[in-house]
């Protein structure tokens, strides 16, 4: 899946994720390979992804937004 998390300032990621969890305001979520499209907004906290190499990242965010279509996520937070 390719992932891209972006702020107002920078590119925080652009690359590519086998896993990213995320904030969800109802809750944490996870998407992998040919999840269902869905748009939602994030609460502050951390998101979390695997590499295809295997490393685990994340990035703390203070909230935002996400778009998922087609296997690219799209996260944009502030």
């Amino acid at each position: 899946m390719t992932l891209e998390i972006i702020s107002p300032d920078e590119i925080l990621f652009k690359g590519t994720a086998e896993s990213v969890t995320l904030p969800g305001k109802m809750g944490s979520f996870t998407v992998l390979r040919n999840h269902a499209s869905l748009i939602s907004a994030l609460d502050p906290g951390d998101i979390f992804f695997r590499t295809p190499d295997g490393h685990e990242k994340s990035v703390t965010v203070k909230g935002g937004i996400v778009d998922v279509d087609n296997n690219v996520i799209s996260v944009c937070v502030y």
